[in-house]
């Protein structure tokens, strides 16, 4: 599980409002064409312990600024301001003034977003907007809360398809397998979904809930509950089953997304299941294991606080320094995560079945897909050599493993594709 909080803003003292699409501003940009800056820029505000990515649009004297983990996108900026090298921009949110203050250095823009008297570091460099989705490859099916949106590929030759429902991982993921915490992207389950429908699977993917196309399907983090995306899942899976243009259905989770799949799979019956670096052990074990390098107090606190919600009970009194994993807003999420045992449900799972790990893994290794592999009876194991959690090929150092969770341009694992491709044909 990545460390993540849809609460870092309001950590630092940044108090952004979630939801914000386009909007109007009591001010108007300023008239002047900067042309040299004009264009799109990414980047992210460094807010202590949680650095918050964010883009800035700029074109002929105006401006829109998108957070995505807030949920703002295109919002409009109230003025521009450019005298080379000097940038300055502002806007505001519901009440809330951001003001940014920086210098153009060749491709990179640095300086400071104040707000509340607080300064921010922040950077951005020119980058590429992505391009909107074809709309003819956009889906719906009903979920709880209204239509959940998805992409779909369908491969080029004649149909019908057998066809594969990819699922994201922990936190807040995208179809493409982007985390919306994290600057760059690495498209693993873009790349994944294309290169599969280049062998003549279907594919259907989907934002969860509370991200990207389905941000308004999002709950309060304390209404949350693992079960929502798997019921989320489980809807797609019947909506493939109704579609006449599909034969097979196979759920293909990644990370957390392996064990909401598997739950779904178990639920509504699928032909075949893979899951690529799925956790062979219950929440509050993985969670135990990835906090084992906390100082001895914080590691005592938190393996007391994982035994406490185990056993059904809430933790009031949190330390600061563990607030970002268990603040009290978390917890029914976790112990909701924590009820559904992964080799139980491999036992149980009435399906082909394909368990990936990688050699490089740093969040999920290896063993917990032979754990898994080995619950499931006549199920299949893949290990990929230097493979990493967001199923990149990486060598032995934890640089250069953790720079590949924002590398686009980095193809995924040798022989990934063709495995899971021969798998699903056969």
């Amino acid at each position: 599980m990545k460390k993540w909080t849809a609460a870092a803003l309001a950590l630092a003292g940044i108090l952004l409002a979630a939801g914000c699409s386009g909007g109007n501003n009591e001010d108007t940009a300023e008239s002047a064409t900067p042309s040299k800056i004009d264009g799109f820029w990414q980047g992210a505000i460094e807010v202590p312990g949680q650095p918050i990515p964010f883009s800035i649009e700029f074109t002929e004297g105006e401006g829109s600024l998108s957070i995505p983990l807030q949920g703002i996108e295109n919002y409009p900026l109230s003025t521009v301001k450019f005298d080379d090298p000097e940038v300055a921009f502002d806007t505001t949110i519901q009440g809330e003034r951001l003001v940014f203050e920086g210098a153009l250095n060749t491709e990179k823009i640095t300086g400071n977003m104040t707000q509340q008297n607080q300064k921010f570091p922040f950077e951005l460099e020119r980058g590429e907007k992505e391009q909107a989705a074809d709309p003819e490859k956009i889906i719906e099916t009903e979920v709880e809360g209204g239509m959940m949106q998805a992409l779909e590929e369908i491969p080029d030759t004649d149909g019908p398809h057998p066809a594969a429902i990819l699922i994201a991982g922990s936190g807040p993921t995208d179809k493409d397998g982007n985390s919306l915490t994290l600057t760059g992207k690495n498209n693993s389950l873009k790349m994944l979904a294309e290169e599969l429908k280049a062998e003549g699977i279907a594919v259907i993917r989907y934002d969860k809930r509370g991200v990207g196309d389905n941000a308004a399907l999002a709950k309060s983090e304390s209404e949350l509950r693992f079960d929502d995306y798997a019921e989320d899942a489980a809807a797609w899976i019947r909506f493939a089953k109704e579609d006449g243009r599909f034969t097979d259905i196979t759920v293909i989770g990644h990370s957390e997304g392996a064990l909401v799949g598997l739950v779904a799979a178990n639920q509504e019956g699928v032909d075949s299941y893979v899951s690529l670096t799925g956790v062979g052990r219950t929440a509050d074990e993985l969670l135990k294991e990835q906090l084992s390098t906390l100082p001895a107090a914080q590691r005592e606190e938190a393996d007391a606080i994982l035994g406490q919600l185990a056993q059904g009970e809430t933790v009031d009194e949190v330390s600061p320094e563990l607030q970002q994993i268990f603040r009290l807003s978390v917890q029914p999420y976790l112990q909701s995560w924590m009820a559904y045992d992964p080799i139980e449900q491999a036992a149980k799972l009435d399906a082909e079945a394909l368990f990936v790990g990688g050699t490089r893994d740093l969040q999920v290794p290896a063993r917990d897909a032979e754990l898994l592999h080995e619950a499931k009876s006549g199920s299949e194991l893949l290990i990929v050599d230097d493979m990493n959690h967001v199923l990149k090929p990486v060598p032995d150092d934890q640089q250069a493993n953790m720079a590949a969770y924002a590398d686009p341009d980095l193809p995924l694992a040798d022989g990934l594709v063709e495995r899971i491709a021969e798998f699903l044909k056969n």
